[in-house]
């Protein structure tokens, strides 16, 4: 059975979750919660991080080594563009939203206010929050910026680029801290990806102590 051990508000576990949705492979979600380190899931994955899938008699962790794998073995559609050019902006990107994004925006925010409560790991730093909403301003005009030029982040064509970072703001737009109105590109392309089918799923989580803003889920927010 393809299996995937994933947790609501994690953009690594959103990101599988979009692009397996978009290839339309059926799995069966397992909510995990990683600082309980239940043995049965260390050893899945020993790095005690989600998400995790069990595909194929295999069993693959790190985001982006199932998104290469899944790439490989389902090619259609294709969410790597076809020049190497083409693939290496997107990896770029990806880069970008998983590594810089998450550790200048994410962590300070997302990880502040929800995982801290869910793993009764101490009170949200109102330092780290701040810096967050400072630093997340920088990446939605990159956004915007990137959209002045291009049809989707990383060219003409929908891309991990796009799935990556969606799911970090997806994420940051459960717990309020995103400005849609910043810049209108910004807004066109969330708008865009957001009204996709493989979204349905993502826009329904609801996480116990935390709603979701009304605009969540309306695709014309």
């Amino acid at each position: 059975m393809r299996r995937l051990y994933h947790q609501p508000l994690s953009p690594f576990c959103r990101k599988i979750r979009l692009v397996l949705a978009e290839k339309k492979i059926e799995v069966e979600l397992v909510e995990e919660k990683p600082w309980e380190a239940r043995m049965d899931f260390l050893r899945l994955n020993p790095a005690q991080q989600v998400p995790v899938l069990r595909i194929d008699g295999l069993v693959l962790a790190d985001s982006n080594a199932i998104f290469e794998y899944i790439e490989e073995k389902y090619p259609e559609p294709h969410l790597l563009p076809e020049t190497a050019e083409g693939r290496a902006e997107a990896r770029r990107l990806v880069g970008w939203f998983d590594d810089k994004f998450h550790r200048e925006v994410t962590a300070n925010l997302l990880y502040e206010r929800v995982n801290k409560k869910l793993s009764r790991s101490g009170h949200p730093s109102s330092e780290n929050i701040k810096l967050g909403m400072k630093n997340i301003k920088l990446h939605l005009d990159y956004i915007g910026w990137l959209m002045e030029q291009r049809r989707w982040l990383a060219g003409d064509t929908l891309t991990i680029a796009d799935f990556a970072a969606a799911a970090h703001l997806s994420c940051l737009d459960y717990v309020k801290d995103v400005d849609w109105s910043r810049n209108a590109g910004l807004h066109e392309w969330y708008s865009k990806i957001k009204s996709r089918p493989a979204f349905r799923s993502i826009l329904a989580d609801l996480v116990p102590g935390f709603t979701p803003p009304q605009h969540y889920a309306d695709l014309d927010f």
